[in-house]
């Protein structure tokens, strides 16, 4: 799959945030245990089930965020439909490769090429811990974004995430150095939900700055929490649900009910929008 060398740079974001009056970012994170089993007959069920979804979902997204590990894991076929998937989503719609990728130049580079040229993503998720030469690389692609780990809300951000540094936990000192590498056009980050008092800390930090925000759904987290804390004047934020949009059932109704949940969501969000 080459790549077209589309891309949605931010006014264009912010231009179906606003027709759509929604912030909602399906997550695909298809995994091949957990879909409708008629769908397993499928000659390719990891697309079958996504175009289902994507069909059911597309007037209420303003983004796909599609979870590279559920397609790696399956090798060549795996990433087959990935591709398949990528190509199917409606080209207004912004897209994200949920890879976290992050290593040294050379190597990010090529990570850069894998999901901005032969695939043709508008964004990428990195992991920033090896500083900038690790990230700058996906910086280097005219209208794609970097969407840098943030803050996360995982057990385990309390490992290195919340370390005070020169009187500062870790993640403040990522959000502004990090802030500085790119500007808001190019660069995202992602900001858990669930740490609900720490939003509107990390809005204040990054005032400009869109952020995909996990955690909404299965993880607890809410949407009025999350609008009313990180909102700003071009909306800024993408609030990612996976699971309680494509496994809202697991029946013949799969889809219905996805597109159904999807609305709500948007209905919610509309409130704030």
């Amino acid at each position: 799959m080459q790549s077209s060398t589309a891309y949605m740079n931010r006014k264009e974001l912010i231009a179906q945030i606003r027709s759509k009056k929604s912030v909602l970012c399906v997550g695909l994170d298809t995994d091949l245990d957990k879909i409708p089993k008629h769908l397993l007959q499928e000659p390719d069920p990891l697309f079958a089930f996504n175009k289902a979804i994507i069909d059911a979902t597309k007037d209420y997204a303003v983004s796909y965020k599609i979870n590279t590990a559920f397609y790696e894991a399956y090798g060549v076929q795996g990433w087959q439909s990935m591709a398949k998937t990528l190509a199917y989503i409606p080209k207004n719609i912004f897209t994200i490769a949920d890879a976290k990728r992050g290593d040294i130049g050379n190597t990010s580079t090529q990570y850069a090429k894998t999901f901005f040229e032969t695939y043709d993503y508008d964004s990428v998720t990195i992991a920033p811990y090896m500083g900038k030469d690790s990230v700058a690389p996906f910086l280097q692609f005219a209208g794609k974004w970097g969407i840098v780990l943030g803050i996360t809300s995982n057990e385990g951000s309390l490992d290195f995430q919340h370390l005070i540094i020169d009187g500062k936990p870790l993640y403040e000192h990522v959000l502004h150095k990090v802030s500085s590498w790119g500007s808001p056009d190019n660069i995202m980050f992602v900001v858990g939900a669930t740490r609900k008092e720490q939003l509107a800390h990390v809005r204040s930090i990054c005032p400009d700055h869109f952020f995909l925000i996990p955690g909404v759904g299965a993880q607890g987290g809410d949407v009025a929490t999350v609008c009313q804390n990180t909102l700003n004047k071009d909306a800024g934020i993408l609030i990612n649900v996976s699971r309680g949009v494509i496994y809202a059932s697991t029946g013949q109704d799969f889809a219905e009910r996805a597109g159904q949940a999807a609305a709500d969501y948007q209905k919610e969000m509309a409130l704030y929008l």
